[in-house]
């Protein structure tokens, strides 16, 4: 069955056992499973990859089917899951496993992907979609969030703090949570501390970085990237920059396949591209097929997860991922 993200609060965890997450929005799924899943479930955890479920398939269930005196029940997330992992998720329905709930994770699904049309269509399952937020949206969630922590903040720095997290939700979570830590002791935050408090490379740099590499201009990116010091917090925001500006040229690609009128494409865009940004993002639909561009958000992926095991090797692993993405011919 399909339900929406704000359904999920009213669903019974003792009666439901199946989910999929699909979309883009990564914020939101965390928050969903940190506030709905991970509290039930307290240390009974276990996060895999699809990727280690298909190579390990006897291991994977012999885990998640042996029981112990001391557990209750367990919580499997399997993060990255696309078709491939649909046989595997069939015969997990069937063993009717009653000490098990599963979540899959996946990116963007088609409508004709067939673990999402299994969870659709399934009564035993639940499928929920996860749409980018807006700055509507983000904005209320700031909004909120200053109001349950008792923190005067004016409006003025609420935008501020939305536009520095480039329409990431869990970004804004991090820098809310870093806010609410600074102040502990003061009732009131203005613009300069939040400036000061919030990601730390300035966004015009982070967004120039991420749009010179996608649109392939090498001088200029290799430029941006020697004259900043990032930090392992910086290369986090910037990878997950360029996961969001890629999710986009993703679209926009599929979308020129079928319109090769780019300005027709531009002026129906949602959400829309500011004019100051439609020539380099003319030039990013150009320089990227559809297959490469899904393979860039696989390997974007792959990168955060490297950086946050190796926080003395950030840049090294980011620098290498930004060269390779701006060298290598991509259509």
């Amino acid at each position: 069955m399909i339900i929406k993200a704000f359904e999920i609060s009213k669903i019974n965890l003792k009666q439901n056992h199946f989910f999929l997450f699909y979309g883009e929005n990564e914020g939101h799924k965390n928050q969903i499973i940190k506030e709905k899943f991970k509290k039930a479930f307290d240390d009974n955890i276990y996060l895999y990859d699809e990727n280690e479920v298909i190579q390990n398939h006897e291991d994977f269930f012999n885990n998640i089917l042996s029981q112990s005196f001391f557990e209750s029940e367990k919580l499997i997330i399997i993060s990255r899951t696309t078709d491939k992992i649909k046989d595997i998720v069939d015969e997990i329905i069937e063993k009717k496993v009653e000490d098990l709930t599963l979540i899959l994770n996946a990116g963007i699904l088609e409508k004709k992907s067939k673990v999402r049309s299994l969870f659709e269509k399934n009564k035993k399952t639940v499928c929920v979609p996860f749409y980018d937020d807006n700055n509507e949206t983000l904005s209320g969630i700031t909004n909120k969030f200053f109001r349950d922590s008792k923190i005067q903040v004016s409006q003025e720095s609420i935008n501020l703090i939305v536009q520095r997290c480039q329409g990431d939700r869990q970004n804004l979570i991090n820098e809310l949570e870093k806010i609410k830590s600074f102040s502990k002791n003061k009732n009131k935050v203005n613009s300069e501390d939040i400036l000061k408090l919030t990601n730390l490379a300035e966004n015009y740099s982070v967004s120039e970085l991420v749009d010179n590499c996608l649109a392939k201009n090498k001088k200029k990116t290799i430029r941006i990237l020697n004259e900043n010091n990032y930090s392992v917090e910086d290369c986090i925001l910037i990878i997950r920059s360029f996961l969001i500006k890629s999710k986009r040229l993703l679209k926009l690609v599929q979308e020129n396949k079928n319109n090769k009128n780019i300005d027709n494409i531009f002026s129906t865009f949602k959400p829309p591209i500011f004019w100051k940004d439609k020539e380099i993002v003319r030039q990013q639909v150009k320089s990227w097929s559809y297959d490469n561009t899904a393979k860039l958000l696989y390997k974007i992926n792959e990168t955060e997860l490297l950086i946050k095991k190796n926080n003395n090797s950030s840049i090294n692993i980011l620098s290498d991922f930004i060269i390779e993405q701006v060298t290598i011919t991509s259509n």
